[in-house]
């Protein structure tokens, strides 16, 4: 039976990291993927140039149980240190939108550079093989794997969550965390689309397409970002951010001219031209289908001038004070990433070992640690893979 220094399950971001620190520290170090190639999830983020870093990232971009559980690991590597390893392998890069770092070129960069620093290192990357079984040893444990028989000392569950299951995406990670006694805080897709109920969806389906800048809410969380009118609902970049804090029952708040009053916008136009119709106001600030359905959801139309302020008042909060509750969101199959996980009171912060089990670490998305969108959440895994590279 072949043993290792160190076992990885999992060849994603957070894997890979794991695997290059753990063999800079001269251990034999072996990672396996069920995949039949490394940092699938890698080659599809950031429309296929992935947003590998975010300049702003900091312990208040991410949830948790623990919001403190992040910040030793985000300290210790911090996005600084991922953006000189990238420029260091010569890979051009730019600034999207609010600190998102992507790629000029493709996301296969990052893998390709992911790869090579393992195999500069001597990590050994067995892919198409899967864990079947793992038994804890007083030496450390041994898998049955589909091809056979390893140990190990250092264990390091790196397999993500259920987020993209056609990606391979499964709760093996969470499986095995049960079987060592460590407690799963619930895990739900996040940074995922909202759907709506079947009358809403007929009332907006003319919409479908059509995007704007939006001010997001839900309870005293909010973000401002573009939002697409979908065939299921709603999606864009505000909508996935806000989902992580959406649940089932809640109410969202949408702003559609954000920083604008409407009341007084149309007040003015009512005093230029009083004959325009109220949609043809909305229509210079926002899509013409949006602006039609808000007059017809508000049951007002006609000219300005016979317009009453009440009525007024009630086309600005139908525009900037839209409530709506989603019936749902499109589930793992769209999410970008799994919010919950491997309970963090179970780890220590420090190496993302588990305190009750010695030698078994646990990091990237399978842990209950989720980041915002915009790169957030590939800064975790190379952080939390770095960490655990250090002591695995």
């Amino acid at each position: 039976m072949q043993s290792y220094d160190v076992v990885i399950i999992g060849a994603g971001a957070a894997g890979m990291m794991c695997a290059v620190e753990a063999a800079k520290r001269g251990r034999s170090v072996l990672i396996l993927d069920h995949a039949a190639a490394p940092g699938e999830k890698i080659r599809i983020s950031g429309g296929g140039r992935c947003n590998f870093t975010n300049i702003h990232a900091s312990p208040k971009n991410f949830l948790s149980g623990n919001p403190h559980f992040c910040i030793s690991a985000l300290s210790r590597y911090t996005q600084r240190d991922f953006i000189a390893l990238v420029e260091r392998h010569r890979i051009a890069y730019h600034e999207k939108t609010l600190g998102q770092l992507f790629c000029d070129g493709s996301a296969r960069q990052i893998i390709d550079m992911l790869v090579s620093e393992m195999q500069d290192k001597g990590a050994e990357l067995v892919l198409s093989t899967s864990v079947e079984d793992v038994r804890k040893t007083v030496e450390g444990f041994v898998l049955t794997l589909s091809t056979g028989t390893i140990s190990c000392q250092s264990l390091v569950v790196a397999c993500g969550g259920k987020s993209i299951p056609k990606m391979g995406a499964t709760g093996f990670g969470y499986e095995l965390a049960e079987r060592f006694g460590l407690a799963i805080v619930e895990t739900r897709p996040a940074l995922v689309p909202l759907t709506f109920d079947a009358n809403t969806l007929e009332r907006l389906a003319p919409l479908a397409g059509n995007a704007v800048d939006a001010e997001v809410a839900c309870g005293k969380t909010q973000f401002s970002e573009a939002m697409l009118f979908t065939h299921r609902g709603v999606s864009g970049p505000s909508i996935l951010q806000i989902s992580s804090y959406w649940r089932e029952g809640d109410e969202i708040r949408i702003a559609m001219l954000p920083g604008v009053d409407v009341a007084d916008l149309i007040r003015s136009a009512k005093r230029g031209n009083g004959r325009q119709a109220v949609q043809t106001v909305l229509a210079n600030h926002l899509p013409k289908r949006l602006a039609q359905s808000i007059a017809e959801r508000t049951g007002i139309d006609g000219n300005l001038a016979d317009l009453a302020d009440a009525q007024i008042k009630t086309i600005a909060a139908a525009v900037n004070d839209w409530r709506v509750k989603p019936a749902g969101s499109e589930g793992y199959r769209t999410a970008e990433v799994t919010l919950g996980g491997v309970d963090t009171n179970g780890l220590d912060q420090k190496t993302m070992q588990a305190k009750s089990v010695p030698g078994l670490f646990f990091i990237g998305e399978v842990v209950d640690v989720t980041g915002w969108l915009g790169g957030y959440n590939f800064q975790w895994a190379w952080s939390s893979g770095w960490v655990a590279g250090q002591a695995a």
